[in-house]
């Protein structure tokens, strides 16, 4: 089964968005996909797929009661279905106080049971609640978490249960993470969670012209440390559409989204995006990280050949099967 975290200590790396569309890319091949969203800020995958109607009600089940063991309904309802035919469990504003809601359990439980604060399992809660109650590996063919970016208890539970990241990194600038920030980073995570993780890939996002962005882009790709199986261009416009799209990169693209100025006022709307050799370039990549993460992380069965159903144009045929740059046909 295919369980990953898509984590970065850095900002503007398109976690979240790369997330939905890892989770989209693998539902293409044929795998079975649920995105758990455990970010409680807004811009988010529950905001950019349109889902979660009750994320701020206070009254409403969601993840968190179920973690917690205090569920007010069955888990299964907690699950949505996204137009693009993903599953996801969407945030809930009491995510935003997982850490102290988790406190007044431990105080109660350990006060129950004689046992020290040390003793209690607090990491192990969203792994029970996953592998051992509701048994989603018997559903389910890959599950990905969009966790929250802060060091602490949801993110710890995040990579307890899934074990496995995938680290997009920005390519140059204050705050990014060194080669050896990332050797550091998983293993500071195994020492406190006891387990061991594993690192995927990287996946260098954001990458311009510059001789910088280039330069830190080779020290990734060089490396033996982990892999690289894909660099991410500068793409701010298509990752913009996706949250006006309320969707993927690829029905971004099929459905031809643009933000354009109309009638002295900016509209987005579909049908007006002109496809470009750089955004398909991006799909390519992006179904071929995911291909990687299937098939070589995982081992699983995944179908290599992405197509894409473009609105008013022939269809677009991509085998990432070969390394390098994967074969474009047009039906």
């Amino acid at each position: 089964m295919i369980t990953a975290v898509v984590y970065s200590e850095s900002g503007g790396t398109y976690k979240t968005t790369m997330t939905g569309n890892l989770a989209v890319a693998l539902q293409r091949m044929g795998l079975k996909t649920l995105m758990v969203d455990l970010d409680p800020q807004e811009g988010n995958l529950t905001s950019l797929f349109d889902v979660g109607e009750n994320r701020s009600n206070p009254d409403a089940d969601n993840l968190v009661k179920h973690i917690l063991d205090m569920p007010d309904g069955e888990f299964d309802d907690l699950i949505e279905t996204t137009e693009e035919g993903v599953d996801i469990i969407p945030s809930h504003d009491m995510l935003g106080d997982f850490t102290s809601n988790l406190e007044q359990k431990i105080s109660y439980e350990t006060g129950m049971q004689n046992m020290s604060r040390d003793e209690y399992p607090r990491f192990e809660l969203l792994y029970d609640l996953l592998w051992e109650k509701e048994q989603l590996h018997e559903e389910y063919d890959a599950i990905l978490i969009d966790p929250n970016a802060r060091a602490e208890d949801l993110l710890y539970n995040a990579i307890y249960a899934l074990r496995t990241l995938v680290a997009p990194v920005k390519p140059a600038g204050k705050g990014n993470l060194s080669l050896e920030g990332l050797e550091e980073l998983v293993q500071n995570m195994e020492t406190q969670l006891d387990i061991e993780v594993g690192l995927s890939c990287v996946v260098p996002s954001g990458v311009g012209q510059t001789n910088a962005h280039q330069q830190y882009q080779q020290q990734f790709q060089e490396t033996e440390a982990f892999a690289t199986p894909v660099t991410i261009g500068n793409r701010e416009s298509l990752m913009d559409a996706m949250w006006e799209a309320r969707g993927s990169a690829f029905k971004v693209v099929e459905e031809q989204w643009k933000t354009y100025k109309k009638d002295g006022e900016m509209v987005s709307e579909p049908g007006q995006r002109r496809l470009r050799d750089r955004e398909l370039d991006t799909l390519q990549k992006l179904y071929q990280l995911a291909w990687f993460i299937a098939t070589d992380t995982f081992d699983a069965d995944a179908d290599p050949v992405l197509e894409l159903d473009i609105a008013d144009q022939d269809s677009e045929t991509v085998d990432v099967r070969d390394s390098g740059e994967p074969e474009v046909k047009t039906a």
